[in-house]
């Protein structure tokens, strides 16, 4: 029973997914063919016969191809995948065409937490209907197919948690409705491509590859609402031009991403930022005065990186902040109630920086190495990408749910 209300739930979430994708097409207004109209053809064929289809006939052809480079399906997934009824094929969704109501098309795949390995060969370059491509938590392998340009109405991209390997997949890029990008936990390198955020993406998650080089300077050009860069090796600052963000960006996490310099006083304009993480980094610098207008910050993490100067009472009775953690740091002195965070309904960690009268703090000798050199972050500047200062600090275990493998469906 709960494996059935599983699947009618994933099902509903599909369909209302594709729904919701139509709306940003040109093609619906202009052919008059509302989403909410759109019905579900996987529990039985449609009256037409997939011969009189081409649409149909491509996609057998495309999910057959498919299933001949699937080399190991321990839960027989696709053993359903035989004939050319490719609706009724399990993880295989189909709607009516946004152009031609009066034939089925196949608009979603959904093959999340299958187990499956194999590849991606070129043919599913044949499947232009579809909208939404869930490949979570698989072991499939190898490279994205230069073909996935075709898939010019694909809203939905999720490919995360699985082997394929290459530089940065940049066909993604070049989809015209493409909102939602989940490549994370693969093994990606090289550098992240400028145009990724010229692209009106809405979620950017690359965490945990081997990406490189240094955040691409058009980084504040991005309308997305969340960007997870972590687990990687950019190394560089994060550019002042993050306040071109400031209408959209909800959740920003770094941790991990070998930063350096200074953080950026524009970071403080993103007024609807909810998550901040840089930790376990190379930041050095104060804390940006600027960060005390952000009304709905909830998570403020900067643990882990080389950090003084003071912990600004402004910070602390920010109305939403639930959990401010800066341990691991040089920061000499809370201000005001910033000394006692618990009784404001905070948690925080304060732990091995410079504070006097605080338990758990450095060495006075460590403190005095750092405070003889100090940063002046006005004489430090980025243009993105730039290179920061300070010492280097050897990453340590990432502290934050999004670096563990995703499982969501």
């Amino acid at each position: 029973m709960a494996s059935s209300s599983s699947s009618m739930a994933t099902h509903f979430l599909i369909l209302l997914l594709l729904q919701f994708s139509f709306l940003f097409n040109n093609l619906a207004a202009k052919h008059g063919s509302p989403a909410t109209r759109h019905h579900r053809a996987h529990n039985r064929p449609h009256n037409h016969s997939p011969t009189s289809n081409p649409r149909l006939q491509q996609a057998y052809i495309a999910l057959q191809a498919w299933k001949r480079v699937i080399y190991s399906d321990p839960n027989k997934f696709t053993s359903n995948w035989v004939g050319p009824s490719v609706c009724s094929y399990k993880g295989v969704y189909c709607t009516t065409a946004l152009d031609d109501p009066k034939i089925k098309v196949v608009a979603g795949i959904d093959l999340n937490l299958a187990n499956i390995a194999g590849s991606l060969p070129d043919e599913l370059g044949l499947l232009t209907d579809l909208a939404l491509l869930h490949l979570n938590s698989n072991r499939f392998c190898g490279i994205i197919p230069e073909t996935f340009a075709n898939l010019t109405l694909l809203f939905e991209l999720d490919i995360s948690n699985n082997r394929f390997v290459g530089p940065f997949p940049s066909v993604v890029v070049s989809l015209p409705t493409l909102k939602f990008l989940d490549i994370r936990f693969n093994e990606f390198e090289g550098a992240l491509p400028p145009d990724v955020f010229n692209r009106g993406l809405d979620a950017i998650f690359v965490n945990n590859n081997l990406f490189s080089s240094v955040i691409p300077s058009t980084f504040g050009t991005s309308s997305a609402s969340v960007v997870v860069f972590a687990n990687n090796k950019f190394g560089g600052c994060l550019p002042p031009s993050i306040a071109n963000f400031a209408d959209t960006l909800e959740e920003l996490l770094l941790f991990n991403t070998s930063l350096s310099g200074c953080l950026p006083q524009e970071i403080g304009f993103l007024y609807k930022l909810r998550v901040l993480d840089v930790s376990f980094n190379k930041v050095v610098g104060t804390i940006p005065y600027s960060l005390a207008g952000l009304a709905h910050l909830e998570q403020l993490v900067l643990g882990h990186n080389m950090m003084t100067g003071n912990i600004p009472e402004g910070i602390c009775i920010l109305p939403n902040l639930m959990n401010f953690t800066f341990s691991y740091n040089f920061f000499c002195e809370e201000e005001g109630i910033c000394q006692n965070l618990t009784s404001n309904g905070i948690k925080y960690d304060d732990r091995r920086n410079c504070l006097p009268d605080k338990p758990l703090q450095r060495s006075k000798k460590q403190c005095e190495a750092v405070y003889k050199h100090p940063v002046d972050c006005l004489e430090h500047h980025c243009s993105g990408g730039g290179g920061g200062t300070g010492a280097a600090v050897a990453p340590m275990h990432a502290a934050s749910s999004l670096a563990s493998p995703p499982t969501h469906s």
